[in-house]
């Protein structure tokens, strides 16, 4: 189980909890399973999110890995430059 923490308006829609626990070993793992979860979550994923995984952000890194002990954070896209 890989513990996420959502952040901002991204709990709310989780229905509160700031860290939830699913089955992933990717980043696209842990999306699908953070949908089939938390179905509240779906646009937000469809539009887009950012999640740092032991502090970098990945926005489309489909297949990065994720671990058991790393720190993953679930945010709203973020976007600049």
């Amino acid at each position: 189980m890989v513990a996420v923490t959502l952040w901002g308006s991204l709990a709310e829609l989780a229905e509160g909890p700031r860290e939830v626990e699913v089955e992933a070993t990717n980043l696209r793992e842990l999306l699908a399973a953070l949908e089939a979860a938390y179905p509240a979550l779906g646009p937000q994923l469809a539009r887009g999110v950012s999640v740092s995984i032991d502090g970098k952000i990945y926005n489309d890194s489909w297949f990065q890995p994720i671990h058991e002990a790393s720190e993953v954070v679930l945010l709203n896209r973020l976007e600049g430059g």
